[in-house]
């Protein structure tokens, strides 16, 4: 009877997610296609990752092999919830595994399944198609927090062993999954919303015991990684931007020592929507004003910015590293915006709607 609830709430959880555009991958993982590969298809637009790092957006598979579960229940996140939909499931734990090399070759074959839509569209270079059904990059972030697969390291390994790099996000909650992964990231992003443990119980909302102590853990050992790391900061109006939040975040920055910080505006979709209001969404140049108070404290300087997706770049380094092979003479890092943060990935959230053309 326990074994046939479990699938039985399972196999709600995926039809929900299914709702929300989610392709799944197995058990317990999905790919869902991004808003900039879109872009990058139809307009030859690349995201932030474009031009921080130089990833093409078209060639990059957006995954998370742990779609609905997480230590956290952070009220700004587009995951899926218990609260959200009134069923309740075990978020501490993947019901079951998959194997890595399954779970590698279903999400490459969903992120394939959806750009070769593109090559029946108009005004869509088929070329750019055709590179896009070879992708060359994963993130895996998404949605749900990817250490709590156990087998982390050999997925990581299996997408490198395929020519593809990584962008591994976690929330920095299994400094001991960290500290064992078989193989590194390309480059590893912890998020970080909270600059102190009273923030994190208010933002984060952990649903097991001494998190932000396992959080400051992921911070101390951030220094011994041989690949770049990020210290990703999302940005909540009225929660997280004080100047008093920037100096207690800075102090963090000084025990983490990443290669680059990033700032980035929370973004009002999905199931964040039933927690926050629209107006907890700020505006580029409010991110900026935090970045100059953040670069001030802790030495980093600003290196760049992406206007359409609200976030800005610091590091100590003189410009980013190149991982992939978006950057040209005319547009890269250190290119100017000249585009605004309505029209951008933020357009939909702005105009009120949860799920648009992505």
């Amino acid at each position: 009877m326990v074994s046939n609830l479990r699938i039985d709430t399972l196999s709600l959880i995926m039809k929900e997610l299914e709702k929300e555009k989610y392709h799944i991958v197995g058990n317990h993982s999905v790919y869902k296609k991004c808003h900039w590969t879109h872009e990058a298809l139809t307009s030859g637009r690349y995201c932030y990752k474009g031009k921080f790092y130089g990833i093409e957006s078209h060639r990059c598979v957006q995954m998370s092999p742990t779609a609905a579960w997480c230590w956290f229940r952070c009220i700004h996140c587009w995951r899926l919830e218990p609260e959200d939909i009134g069923i309740e499931w075990d978020e501490t734990k993947l019901p079951v595994e998959d194997d890595p090399d399954i779970i590698v070759e279903k999400s490459i074959e969903e992120h394939k399944r959806a750009v070769s839509g593109y090559f029946g569209r108009e005004g869509v270079d088929k070329n750019k198609v055709k590179e896009a059904i070879t992708p060359k990059h994963v993130a895996i972030s998404l949605t749900g927090e990817p250490t709590l697969y156990d087998r982390l390291g050999e997925l990581i390994k299996e997408y490198h062993k395929r020519g593809l790099t990584t962008f591994l996000v976690t929330s920095g909650v299994r400094p001991d999954i960290l500290a064992s992964l078989e193989e590194e990231p390309t480059q590893l992003f912890v998020s970080l919303q909270a600059p102190n443990e009273f923030k994190h119980k208010l933002i984060n909302r952990p649903i097991v015991a001494n998190s932000w102590n396992l959080v400051m853990k992921t911070l101390e050992i951030l220094p011994s990684f041989s690949s770049p790391t990020v210290i990703r900061m999302t940005m909540i109006k009225g929660f997280n931007m004080s100047d008093e939040d920037a100096r207690e975040f800075a102090r963090l920055m000084e025990i983490a020592q990443p290669t680059y910080i990033e700032v980035k505006a929370y973004m009002h979709v999905g199931p964040s929507t039933y927690r926050l209001s629209k107006d907890a969404m700020p505006r580029h140049f409010e991110i900026k004003e935090f970045a100059k108070k953040l670069a001030e404290y802790t030495g980093y300087k600003i290196l760049s910015e992406h206007i359409p997706s609200r976030i800005v770049l610091l590091s100590k380094l003189d410009k980013p590293i190149q991982i992939g092979n978006a950057w040209t003479d005319n547009w890269n890092w250190a290119t100017k915006d000249i585009e605004d943060d309505i029209n951008g990935e933020y357009k939909e959230a702005e105009l009120g709607c949860t799920e648009g053309e992505t």
